[in-house]
Formats: C-alpha cells, structure tokens, sequence
C-alpha cells in the first residue's frame, strides 16, 4: 500500500486538489473581471458568493432561504436513496445466487434501468400528485436499478474457489454466506450504490422543477423566470457539493468496512 506524502499534517493529494482548485477559481475570477466573459451569463465567482450570501439572509423565490432549499432536497435524496439501496441490496444478493432466477429477472432489470427516471416524471405526477410520494419515489426508482444490477453481477462474478475454499474450512448457509459471498461482493455493493447516488442528483433537479417552490431544483427552476443566471448557477454548485460530500462519505464507509479491497486497489495504480 501506498503512503501519502504530507505537509503540515495534510496529505499531498489533498494539497495538489486544491491548488488546482485555486487556480481554476483565480482564472475565472480574472476572466470575468476583464470581460473575457459575460458576467450575465457566467458571473465571477465573487459574485457567486455574494449571491449565497443574498440567499442565506433574503431567500428566493418568497423569501424562502437557501438553507430551507437544502434541507427538502437533502431529505428527498436520502428518502428515495436509503429506500431504493436497502430494498436492492437484500434482493439483488438472493437474485445473484439462483441462477434461474437471475436468467428469469434479467431482461425485467434490462429494460427498467435503460428507462430514464426522468421521463417518467409526467407518469408519477398521473399517479401520485406533484407532492412528495412522486417525488421520493422516483429517486427511489433511479438507485433501486443501479443499486441491483451492482449486487447480482457481484454476486455472478464471485470465483467459485472462494466458496470451494470457504466450505473447505467448514463454511455452511449463513456462515459461508457471511463470511464469504458478502464480503466478496460489497466492493460492487458500493460501486452501484456510487452509481445511484449520482443518479438520484440528476433526477432530483428534474422533479424539484414540478410542483413545488422548496429545494434547490426548484431554486434553479425559478430563478431563470427572472433570468438570473447567479442564482442557477449557485443552486448547481450547491448540488455539486453535497454529491461530492455523499460520495467522499460512501469512500469513507468503503475503506472502513473494506480495507483489504482499497489496499487492492492501491497496488494496481
């Protein structure tokens, strides 16, 4: 495994990311104050802050600040993300181990998960109304696919001498199943459940647009009525931050519960 250099305690990757991260905001901060673009149609980063700042304190669209817009998008993501993970996970592992079952579901998985979530927006609102089920219930729908053609191909592709192994040393049922089959399969375990969650910040954009003036798709969606360009562009970097929050979350978890398969991971980079 290998080990990451540090200055002044920070790992050097960290220090490399956010240089990078300086000198791209320096770049379109400059750009933008010499007119090399158009502050209406992409504003400086300054005024970005700025524009965050107004959010915080004046709200909009009613006054409604932007804490309470990522307070409904965080809780519809986690509601139809937790939902449509604990609902596969359990599934696609009893699918992956019966092989004609997994023959029998697979065009079913096949055709779900090449149908855009989205699209099926006017079908949910037809259904359940423009509140909260039809929302939640399409980001449930967009991890649940990801989150179980993960599992069962886990599963599939699991080498059959860890299972002949593991029965030599007395692994039965539920013990072979725990102490083989799952740790075998949590890497592709998290791997859909990346998969999903970027997945569920592209669908909630698309649904937070339809019926409600709450949460940060429906930030975006209002303020191109009044052509302001800050505001969509700050409610997108909002989104962009709390995706890569989750997923450096999901990394964490990963490398707790998994050391040996990021030690993998290491020696083939």
């Amino acid at each position: 495994m290998k080990r990451s250099t540090k200055y002044l305690g920070i790992p050097r990757d960290a220090w490399i990311r956010g240089i990078t991260m300086v000198i791209l905001l320096g770049i379109w901060e400059g750009a933008s104050r010499l007119g090399l673009v158009s502050q209406l149609m992409l504003p400086a980063p300054s005024k970005l802050a700025a524009t965050l700042g107004n959010l915080a304190t004046n709200g909009f669209p009613q006054g409604i600040i932007v804490f309470t817009h990522m307070r409904v998008t965080i809780f519809r993501i986690l509601q139809g993300y937790l939902i449509g993970a604990f609902v596969a996970i359990p599934l696609g592992l009893m699918v992956g181990q019966i092989a004609l079952l997994e023959r029998a579901v697979n065009p079913i998985v096949t055709f779900a998960r090449s149908i855009a979530t989205i699209s099926l927006l006017p079908l949910a609102i037809a259904w359940f109304g423009v509140g909260e089920l039809s929302k939640v219930l399409l980001i449930t729908y967009a991890a649940f696919w990801a989150v179980l053609t993960n599992t069962i191909q886990g599963v599939r592709s699991l080498d059959p001498v860890y299972v002949s192994v593991g029965r030599m040393y007395g692994a039965r049922g539920v013990k072979l199943f725990f102490r083989v089959i799952l740790p075998a399969t949590l890497p592709r375990i998290f791997a859909g459940m990346k998969i999903a969650l970027g997945l569920c910040f592209m669908v909630i954009i698309g649904v937070e647009m339809v019926g409600t003036v709450q949460g940060l798709g429906a930030l975006i969606q209002q303020s191109r009525w009044f052509y302001r360009t800050d505001i969509a562009i700050a409610g997108t970097v909002l989104i962009g931050l709390f995706g890569l929050a989750m997923s450096l979350l999901l990394d964490f978890l990963e490398r707790l519960l998994l050391p040996w398969a990021v030690g993998l991971e290491e020696v083939e980079r």
